[in-house]
């Protein structure tokens, strides 16, 4: 009888473990790392946030949605029209993260981390590059540093002051790029041709005023170098005449000096191979040859 009565309640143990098995499973909760957790009890939103990592004891009853309040980007691109009329394509990144300890108040006024994107971080930004646009007047000065800086400055500002009383934390606003209207394109890519082409030929000028001042430098060197060339002839004319005059002059002063030239110049004569016979007056007081010169002629 007992065996049979253990046997009849076998299966309601098995159940009843089960049921706390299961229970005891859901006393318990872990948020993963990066995450916030928010718990809902017949559809009321627990007020206190649930961070990263393993809670105990949690009603069993408690349904969550996690939140991810890690470092996150969004990306928008927009037409802006500027104050000439033109629309120029901006691609921007937003990036955000939300706050965990507003993550409650999220989900019960507008959902989860995706439906406040979309709610409130994704029209405030078209509309505040919308505004900041009117403030631009041409659509070219978009590629102006200074016009870059105060668009990021403004844009971030806007986002911050509107997200974070919702509970989503802008650190930053980025231009990606920058698309101007097509003709606007061409008519800049034309201006940089034209520059391009005045570059080049102030390059050329220059070339042709180096070389002219290269020729005229090369002139006034040869004209330097012949006027040095000149004097230098001249200073040995110079001295071809001093030398000639010192000649004369010894030579009227002293007689045998042209004796003495000759025998010097028999010397050298004697000694070349290819010299000649030459035959002497012997009635003459100086019968050898040269040896003549510079007498002066008897009455």
């Amino acid at each position: 009888m007992a065996t049979q009565k253990m046997q009849k309640n076998f299966p309601i143990a098995v159940v009843v473990i089960g049921l706390l098995i299961l229970v005891a499973m859901n006393f318990y909760k872990t948020i993963p790392p990066g995450r916030v957790g928010v718990a809902t009890l017949f559809g009321n939103v627990v007020a206190e946030e649930y961070t990263q990592g393993l809670h105990i004891p949690v009603n069993p009853l408690y349904r969550w949605t996690l939140f991810d309040a890690r470092q996150k980007t969004h990306q928008e691109t927009a037409n802006v029209p500027s104050q000439d009329q033109l629309q120029t394509r901006l691609d921007v990144s937003v990036q955000y993260q939300i706050d965990g300890s507003m993550a409650p108040e999220i989900l019960e006024e507008t959902g989860d981390a995706e439906a406040a994107v979309r709610v409130h971080l994704i029209p405030k930004l078209r509309s505040l590059l919308r505004e900041q646009g009117k403030s631009i007047v041409r659509a070219e000065d978009f590629f102006k540093e200074a016009t870059q800086t105060t668009l990021q400055i403004a844009l971030t500002d806007g986002l911050r002051d509107f997200l974070a009383p919702k509970g989503i934390i802008v650190t930053a606003v980025l231009i990606r790029d920058i698309t101007l209207p097509p003709f606007i394109v061409e008519a800049i890519e034309k201006k940089k041709e034209r520059e391009q082409a005045v570059e080049r030929e102030r390059a050329e000028l220059e070339r042709v005023r180096t070389e002219l001042q290269q020729q005229v430098a090369r002139a006034q060197a040869g004209k330097e170098a012949a006027a040095a060339e000149a004097e230098r002839k001249r200073i040995l004319a110079d001295a071809t005449a001093y030398e000639i005059e010192q000649i004369n002059k010894a030579i009227a002063s002293n007689p045998a000096y042209i004796q003495l030239q000759s025998l010097e110049a028999l010397k050298a004569i004697s000694k070349d191979p290819a010299s000649k016979i030459y035959f002497m007056d012997g009635s003459s007081p100086s019968p050898l040859p040269l040896m003549h010169l510079g007498e002066r002629p008897s009455n």
